[in-house]
């Protein structure tokens, strides 16, 4: 049976350059290794053709030789198994038995005298083809890939003030590698369901890959008095009728202590009194939140006799319908 000629195997011109050759071999190596062809005997033949081909269209000298003498020039026949060049013996298998691996080309120099790349180079584009690794016998499959172990959570309930602050914890957990105790520090600002990166403290990796990392998810507990929007905080703050009509100075808490609030004349009941800068710190940036202190007038549920009597004269003095205007 006559040989193929080497480009035509490629599916390349002669005036390819080496890079072409390479793209055309990679494609083809891939499309016809017995690994991706498992008992097809005819992709096994192809494979041996293209590789052959790459092996002297690679090399400089042998490309030249062939150039000008074709197959004569390495006194080859047809590709029957000892006919390659230099007398290179093809061996499809190993311990797995036909298409499981590539020995190839036992007793050929694999590299080249001429300084062009010959199968010198095979390992790289293997390795590459089908994540192979070491010396030897291999076997060109995705699971000999390193790969990182797998990524493990924590769930960690923290106080909201430790949340807004910071703060630093021991715990104690089943990694993946081991029960561990770890140092943890907890970023001023986490919201709930955040996540803590600990690098390498995660699964095992496989085949020799990296460790997974493990992610303190964190859950803050409610406050009983301060509630948190994004970086905002708020408060409810109860004031009287006469605090809320003709304003008044407050003492309120904020995650820093107490401050001054100022009530300003005429403030209605639901109002918003912002305080700049007070709320929780930013995670992800600079500066901090606003405080927001949401007004609600508290009315007295006993008034005495005097007190009704004064308001009655309020009323009349200072007569207004607080539904006008709403469309009732």
């Amino acid at each position: 049976m006559s040989k193929m000629d080497y480009y035509e195997a490629l599916g390349i011109s002669r005036s390819a350059s080496v890079d072409d050759i390479k793209k055309a071999y990679r494609k083809l190596a891939r499309k016809y290794h017995p690994d991706m062809n498992p008992g097809d005997t005819a992709a096994e033949e192809k494979f041996k053709e293209v590789s052959e081909a790459y092996e002297v269209l690679t090399d400089p000298e042998k490309k030249k030789m062939y150039d000008q003498f074709g197959h004569a020039a390495f006194g080859q026949g047809d590709f029957s198994g000892q006919g390659g060049p230099g007398g290179a013996r093809w061996h499809w298998g190993g311990s797995g038995g036909p298409g499981r691996g590539f020995e190839g080309f036992e007793g050929f120099d694999f590299g080249s005298s001429s300084g062009g790349e010959g199968f010198g180079s095979f390992s790289d584009i293997f390795s590459e083809l089908f994540g192979a690794a070491g010396g030897g016998r291999r076997t060109y499959t995705r699971a000999n890939r390193p790969r990182k172990g797998e990524d493990l959570q924590y769930s960690m309930q923290i106080d909201f003030m430790d949340a807004v602050r910071g703060k630093s914890a021991t715990i104690s957990v089943n990694t993946g590698q081991g029960h561990e105790t770890l140092s943890v520090t907890i970023p001023a600002g986490v919201h709930d369901g955040s996540r803590v990166r600990l690098k390498g403290k995660g699964g095992s990796g496989l085949a020799g890959g990296p460790p997974g990392d493990l992610f303190i998810v964190t859950q803050i507990a409610p406050h009983p008095y301060f509630r948190r929007e994004g970086d905002d905080i708020y408060i409810d703050i109860p004031i009287s009728i006469t605090e809320a009509a003709l304003g008044a100075q407050v003492t309120i808490p904020t995650v820093d202590g107490p401050t001054r609030l100022t009530i300003p004349p005429g403030t209605q009941g639901g109002q918003k009194l912002r305080l700049k800068g007070k709320g929780a710190p930013r995670l992800k940036g600079s500066g901090r939140g606003d405080m927001f202190a949401v007004v609600k007038i508290a009315v007295p549920k006993n008034i005495p006799e005097d007190g009704k009597k004064l308001l009655k004269e309020f009323g009349e003095q200072a007569s207004y319908d607080p539904r006008a205007g709403l469309g009732w």
